[in-house]
């Protein structure tokens, strides 16, 4: 494997060999649309929560934590349709205001890495999303659901499960995250994080070990082609 020197330094860098993007906040502007719609449904079902709360709560994290931890807070159990009443809520605003990420479009074009996506959102979901901003070519045959594993983010599962099937060594991945949850299930995984400064989750939550913050999409591919640091 060829080495990429640190500009810097003249220090070899080794490359990467898969690129794992988070899904909403990172490839589409969808975090800040669906708090809003979020507070406003845990509202309805009785549990008052400021927006900075639902992102500390549950960005990142999978719809199966998000019932849970309403049901635990609440003492109730959801009915198995409770979601039925809400979906057009959700579905009105993503059509009304959702976007790509800025940037991304940009950076992704000239990303020279084999890349996936690998989310905490249903495949349903992304293929809503992504494809509703042009995105879901560019991932076509490589999305991956936390749905198809046993523990979502900040659990490695995932993330591991996705360089599996790509056959990639998780050692040799890395990871563009926006959340508190995703950040730490990369590092679990072992894999080094590009970290997303620049949405819901305040920058200085996200660093740490094996992380480098940015808060422009188009740093990255200068970031991720420089190796690890």
């Amino acid at each position: 494997m060829t080495s990429v020197l640190h500009p810097a330094s003249g220090a070899p860098r080794d490359p990467f060999g898969l690129v794992i993007f988070d899904c909403d906040g990172v490839l589409v502007d969808s975090e800040s649309i669906a708090i809003r719609v979020d507070q406003r449904v845990l509202a309805d079902l009785g549990w008052d929560l400021g927006l900075e709360e639902i992102v500390e709560r549950f960005v990142g994290k999978s719809d199966a934590h998000f019932v849970a931890e309403t049901e635990r807070h609440l003492g109730i159990r959801l009915d198995a349709d409770w979601e039925d009443k809400y979906q057009q809520w959700y579905r009105t605003a993503f059509e009304r205001d959702l976007v790509a990420v800025d940037g991304i479009v940009e950076a992704l074009a000239r990303l020279q890495l084999p890349h996936c996506v690998a989310s905490s959102g249903t495949h349903a979901k992304m293929e809503r999303t992504l494809g509703q901003t042009g995105l879901l070519p560019r991932f076509q045959g490589r999305i991956f659901s936390a749905t198809e594993v046993a523990r979502g983010k900040p659990a490695p599962d995932l993330f591991l499960h996705a360089a599996g099937s790509l056959g990639a060594e998780p050692a040799n991945c890395a990871v563009v995250e926006d959340s508190v949850f995703g950040v730490q299930a990369a590092r679990a995984a072992g894999m080094h994080v590009f970290a997303y400064g620049g949405g819901v989750t305040p920058a200085h939550r996200l660093a740490g070990p094996r992380t480098t913050v940015f808060r422009h999409m188009n740093e990255l591919p200068d970031l991720i082609a420089a190796g690890r640091p």
